[in-house]
């Protein structure tokens, strides 16, 4: 593996015996994480709908300020508005980057890092909205869209997994759509996997751009739940997709072969 592409890996079971996790390769370390850093702002949504204080069927307008296409459905679409939580679902599901940018100038940056804050995820943070230019010598716009340690993104799936996130979250997810990284090695149908399949459930998270490959979640297999995250950045002109997408889905063998093949008593992946 080319040295120049830096990695964070950290793979816990979050329930059954033990606890010790089963890979983590510099988990602490904090990288470009691209549309990882959008689960902070779902979590805040789905808070706001749960506490009464947010109407699920408010209607939300994009404006030309934040038009961006790339990831997501809606910028190709006639529709020109949409309802919060059917906003929420295209993010979920293809990582939508216009309903992004819409759901976060509706509840605001600041709401998203005291959310973080308060559930101490830090450094996972969500640090701008999307945008098709990023120049961060202009005011106002962050070096990266989101950034986190592999570690602190574990720490969310666990408020996840345990309800701390409310569980609107994990409807959203499990409509996702990008299961071209570790995800790939469990064999699900991309465009329908909300109910188990061959005894695995997933919800996943994934990143992308030209320097990053990330994926996030939370996969039942063989009666435990296993949270993970895998990321990869790098630097400079060269192009390390297959070589970093290769060793992603190595880790997802691995961890349906400790999950369904060795049982929930497994107590490590051979790294």
């Amino acid at each position: 593996m080319s040295g120049s592409v830096s990695w964070g890996i950290h793979v816990e079971p979050l329930d059954g015996p033990g606890g010790e996790p089963w890979w983590s390769e510099t988990p602490d370390e904090v990288l470009r994480t691209a549309s990882v850093g959008k689960l902070i702002l779902l979590a805040v949504i789905a808070e706001r709908i749960a506490s009464g204080e947010q109407d699920p069927t408010e209607r939300l307008r994009w404006d030309s300020g934040e038009f961006v296409r790339d990831s997501g459905l809606w910028h190709a679409l006639d529709q020109r508005d949409l309802s919060v939580v059917d906003a929420c679902r295209l993010v979920g599901a293809v990582s939508d980057n216009l309903a992004t940018n819409v759901l976060l100038r509706h509840v605001g940056l600041d709401a998203v890092a005291r959310f973080a804050s308060e559930h101490d995820l830090a450094p996972m943070a969500l640090l701008d909205r999307v945008r098709e230019a990023r120049d961060p010598s202009q005011p106002g716009v962050a070096p990266t869209l989101s950034r986190a340690s592999a570690r602190s993104v574990v720490r969310y799936l666990r408020l996840l997994h345990d309800g701390t996130v409310q569980p609107t979250v994990r409807d959203w997810l499990a409509l996702g759509s990008d299961l071209s990284m570790v995800a790939a090695a469990f064999g699900l149908d991309p465009l329908a996997h909300a109910d188990p399949d061959r005894d695995v459930l997933l919800l996943n998270k994934t990143g992308t751009d030209s320097s990053v490959r990330a994926d996030v979640g939370l996969v039942t297999l063989g009666g435990r739940t296993v949270a993970y995250a895998v990321l990869a950045s790098w630097e400079g002109d060269a192009d390390h997709r297959d070589e970093v997408l290769a060793r992603m889905r190595l880790i997802g063998r691995e961890i349906r072969r400790a999950g369904l093949e060795t049982g929930p008593d497994h107590r490590g992946l051979s790294g």
